[in-house]
């Protein structure tokens, strides 16, 4: 499938990844928008933030190394690529 289809698969709180990755067990999710508290001593208050601030929704990858990894943003290829599929 094309990165349109999958986006609207991500969307609809599916999982999709390229068949040409080369990481084992690499996929995306889409994180909904959401607001959070801002608690003392994190990153957020030593910015200056307090009190409620809405996180925006995104694009969440798992690596390759297990790990998640927020804000994923494609390539040029990726958005050019057809082999994007479906995770189970």
């Amino acid at each position: 499938m094309n990165f349109g289809d999958a986006l609207e698969l991500l969307q609809n709180g599916n999982k999709v990844a390229r068949e040409g990755w080369n990481g084992k067990g690499m996929w995306l999710m889409y994180v909904p928008p959401s607001e959070v508290e801002i608690r003392q001593g994190t990153p957020y208050s030593h910015a200056g933030l307090t009190g409620i601030v809405k996180i925006n929704g995104h694009i969440d990858m798992k690596t390759a190394t297990g790990e998640m990894q927020p804000g994923w943003l494609a390539s040029q290829t990726d958005m050019a690529a057809n082999d994007w599929v479906l995770v189970n």
